[in-house]
């Protein structure tokens, strides 16, 4: 999983860029960069690509000059965790400079890395982002669009891209299943384009709209050109966007992630009512569907967990399970007053590797919590996916593995339940589901829409 954004600006586009990507953090931590070109007078690319946070300093925006900027924050799910990885990827083609920032994950990467590199193609990463600028730099069509058209006719799986071109163009691309979002929003009279729409909330960009499954939009700096040169496919939103990955203030899909949340919450609760003192939600992904099972359920919502604002790393997307853990006991903090002699309801958006729940009952009941219960927003996180998010294999899942009540005994709780797939895609909206469902669930089914 990875945050894409790419900018116009009447001014350095750098800066705006280093705003958006702040803004879409949660979606990758190992490792950020930034691509800008200074137009027609300066016919220059300046790249800054660095590991972890994303940071700015003058130094930094100083070499990164132009009014035009793409940026990327990296979860990776293709190749290593090492600097040559970072995005954005930039290369030399017969169409100029041209660089590009991916997020998703290809499915058949290693066949087509392979053809290329017996053919005698250099490779300079690891990562399945660069396919993208050999198959376009190769392509036999005669203009740019022709090309990058052609190019990802040629791969499979999940992918939102932002291109940068020395034309002065910005092209954002969604596949044709719609798996990764993508928006369009303007500010000062120049558009932007970026993974989701809670850059804009904090960028102070009007929101405009959603890049549509299988379109393609040329963006200058005043206009915006749309084309759908793709064949129609049946879409496959991914639903982990609206129940873990998307920050809770932004639009995916036509969908506002907090309501989405709020409702799963309350069907939740309806399907599995719980005997307790107060529900808690474990921040932040779970409040919002904490809020809706309180509401429903008629108890009390507090907080007996404190997440630690020096802490910003998500647990979920930590390398491994050490780094999990330890970031699972600096990241929460359990109020004694708060748990002491209390039943509390932990209500949390997924249990993926079980390690942080693990941890949650644990330090609760050292706090003095009598009984610790666990009802979880979405159903059991059964199958590994192949479309961006980083689970390599059913092995890592405590769900594939185990059933209900073998999960509820390692996680020493008291009672433990997930909503199940038809009520989590009625709180979608999805009342036909599965016949008519737009999204990709494969993560707790195991069907895949793309193979």
């Amino acid at each position: 999983m990875c945050g894409i954004i790419g900018a116009f600006s009447k001014k350095d586009a750098a800066e705006l860029v280093i705003s958006g990507l702040i803004a879409l953090q949660h979606r990758g931590q190992e490792s950020w960069g930034i691509l800008s070109y200074e137009g027609k007078d300066g016919e220059r690319f300046h790249s800054h690509r660095a590991r972890g946070f994303v940071e700015s300093d003058a130094e930094t925006l100083s070499r990164l000059k132009g009014n035009i900027a793409i940026g990327h924050v990296r979860y990776g799910t293709s190749g290593g965790n090492n600097l040559r990885n970072a995005q954005p990827f930039f290369g030399e083609t017969r169409f100029g400079g041209i660089g590009i920032a991916h997020n998703g994950n290809l499915i058949n990467t290693e066949e087509i890395r392979d053809f290329h590199l017996q053919g005698g193609s250099i490779y300079q990463s690891t990562s399945d982002t660069e396919v993208f600028l050999h198959l376009l730099s190769q392509s036999k069509k005669e203009t740019f669009k022709e090309c990058l058209t052609d190019a990802l006719q040629k791969v499979k799986g999940a992918y939102s891209l932002v291109i940068l071109t020395e034309e002065g163009n910005i092209i954002g691309v969604r596949d044709p299943r719609g798996f990764r979002p993508l928006s369009l929003a303007k500010k000062d009279g120049c558009f932007l384009l970026a993974s989701e729409t809670c850059a804009w909330n904090e960028m102070g960009a009007e929101f405009v709209r959603e890049i549509q499954p299988g379109e393609m939009v040329f963006v200058s700096a005043d206009a915006v050109e749309s084309s759908f040169p793709f064949k129609k496919e049946k879409h496959a939103n991914c639903i982990f966007e609206q129940v873990y990955f998307a920050r809770p203030d932004s639009l995916i899909d036509d969908l506002l992630v907090s309501s989405s949340r709020y409702r799963i919450g309350k069907i939740l609760a309806k399907e599995a009512p719980v005997s307790a003192d107060f529900v808690s939600p474990v921040p932040e992904s779970g409040v919002a569907s904490a809020e809706g099972f309180a509401k429903v359920s008629g108890l009390r919502l507090k907080r007996g967990l404190i997440r630690k604002r020096s802490y910003n790393a998500r647990t979920f997307i930590q390398p491994s399970e050490a780094l999990r853990e330890d970031g699972a006991r600096r990241k929460y903090c359990p109020d004694p007053g708060v748990l002491s002699g209390k039943r509390v309801v932990f209500v949390d958006d997924s249990i993926v590797r079980g390690t942080t729940f693990r941890l949650l009952v644990q330090m609760a009941k050292e706090a003095g919590a009598t009984e610790v219960h666990i009802r979880i927003a979405s159903p059991p996180f059964r199958h590994h996916c192949i479309y961006g998010i980083d689970t390599p294999s059913d092995d890592e899942l405590l769900a594939s593995n185990m059933s209900i009540e073998e999960m509820r005994k390692y996680l020493n709780a008291d009672s433990l339940a997930f909503i199940s797939l038809e009520g989590l895609h009625a709180a979608l909206g999805e009342e036909k589901f599965p016949e008519c469902s737009r999204f990709c669930n494969a993560c707790f089914t195991g069907k895949y829409p793309v193979l």
